[in-house]
């Protein structure tokens, strides 16, 4: 069979995004013994021509939407991303009568509330490289609808299970030549990786177990590097580690650092960092690798907003992971999460005091905290009637103590404006 695999994303939000999701997805259709083109809307200056095009020429016998982020996460003028990609699988209907399927990472997070909005014959949630295969088996006759692995169907619901593999290396690598000239030679492009999927850490407001699970699972590092080489032999010259926590496990960090140093990488790279699991070594050893810049997520400085967003740190572990880092030389952009459950002005001054005390290079700011299902945060914000119970969550919801939220944005914007050079707009 013959499957279009479009990335309908045309926005830029903090920085391009390159659909390296996308691309594994496509790289496991094709080692199925399948055909499988990719598109990415971003990368034409007039992409629904370019998709008229792709249909016309390729004549897929299936179209799949990835769907990465369904919105941009902020309170204020909120941009909700899923009206563009359901435009896109109505445009593919009129282009061609294929069945449309739609998964990627924000899908999964609402497989049914998702599939109904977007208008898809089919979802996928969960991981596409086992998922996708098993549905074009499945759309050939050679293997249950039932069997398939997170498939959602309208009106019905779940119609498999979904399953998650416990061997991330049996899922292919990505590879250069997929990858678009035009990205490589932009300054400003960061070339997203994971090396590793699944949290067990619960925040109370995170979807990743949604999406990836509780379990962690890595790949071998060595093929790690070694497939980063061949990125880098094609003109990659920075890469963004987009692993949840690049830090856990602690171990495995230590050998995939040491295994980009003998492999001779000459690449710049960031990473989100859990603010806990980290020693000097492991600093040291990723300013070596290549580390130049990383995202420490601390979301608070007071313990009891800590406690109540369930991270398993102390802000003393904050300056500790903190300052191992700024002595290797590498740049931290610190990030706090104003508003949420027992927050008060208090905790508030104390959370500010904190991040500025840590010297960062750059800090985010960021008032509410948006809402999705499945999570600790929504079970408090619908006993608080905040959201309705049967609320799906799809269109963006926001967690902002009512007794915050004339005050708070007001204040952190004053805060802000006294330090241009520190906080990010």
């Amino acid at each position: 069979m013959k499957i279009l695999l479009v990335s309908p994303n045309t926005e830029s939000v903090n920085m391009p995004v390159y659909p390296v999701g996308l691309h594994l997805v496509a790289e496991a259709v094709q080692n199925s013994g399948h055909q499988a083109m990719t598109m990415d809307m971003f990368e034409h200056p007039d992409p629904w021509a370019a998709l008229e095009s792709m249909v016309h020429d390729f004549q897929p016998d299936a179209v799949g939407i990835s769907i990465r982020n369904i919105d941009d996460q902020s309170r204020k003028n909120t941009q909700f991303f899923l009206r563009k990609s359901r435009e896109v699988v109505r445009g593919i209907r009129r282009l061609t009568s294929v069945p449309v399927i739609v998964g990627g990472a924000g899908y999964s997070i609402f497989p049914d509330s998702g599939l109904d909005y977007l208008e898809a014959d089919m979802g996928l949630a969960g991981e596409g490289e086992i998922a996708l295969p098993a549905l074009l088996q499945a759309m050939e006759g050679t293997r249950r609808y039932e069997q398939v692995p997170g498939l959602h169907l309208p009106r019905i619901g779940a119609a498999g299970l979904k399953r998650l593999t416990s061997n991330l290396d049996s899922c292919p690598l990505p590879g250069p030549e997929r990858l678009e000239r035009s990205r490589v030679l932009d300054e400003t492009f960061w070339m997203p990786y994971q090396t590793r999927r699944g949290c067990p850490l619960d925040c109370s407001y995170c979807s990743t177990g949604s999406i990836e699970g509780r379990v962690i699972r890595h790949r071998d590092p060595d093929a790690v590097a070694a497939n980063l080489l061949d990125f880098q032999k094609s003109g990659v010259r920075r890469v963004f580690f987009v692993d949840n926590t690049f830090n856990l496990p602690r171990r495995y960090a230590k050998e995939l650092c040491r295994s980009m140093i003998r492999t001779g990488l000459d690449l710049t790279w960031c990473a989100i960092v859990y603010p806990k699991y980290m020693d000097r070594e492991l600093a040291e050893l990723m300013a070596r690798a290549g580390c130049s810049q990383v995202s420490l997520g601390f979301e608070s400085g007071s313990p009891p907003i800590l406690a109540a967003l369930n991270k398993r740190f102390t802000p003393d572990e904050v300056r500790h992971s903190s300052d191992c880092l700024a002595a290797a030389g590498i740049r931290r952009m610190g990030f706090l999460l104003l508003g949420g459950p027992g927050e008060t002005r208090q905790t508030v001054e104390q959370s500010l005091e904190f991040a500025e005390s840590l010297h960062l290079e750059a800090l985010k700011i960021t008032v509410g905290i948006r809402i999705y299902p499945a999570t600790r945060l929504a079970g408090q914000a619908r006993e608080e009637g905040l959201i309705r119970p049967q609320d799906p969550l799809l269109h963006p919801r926001f967690y902002l103590n009512p007794e915050l939220s004339e005050w708070l944005p007001e204040y952190v914007r004053a805060w802000s404006a006294e330090r241009p050079g520190l906080v990010l707009p």
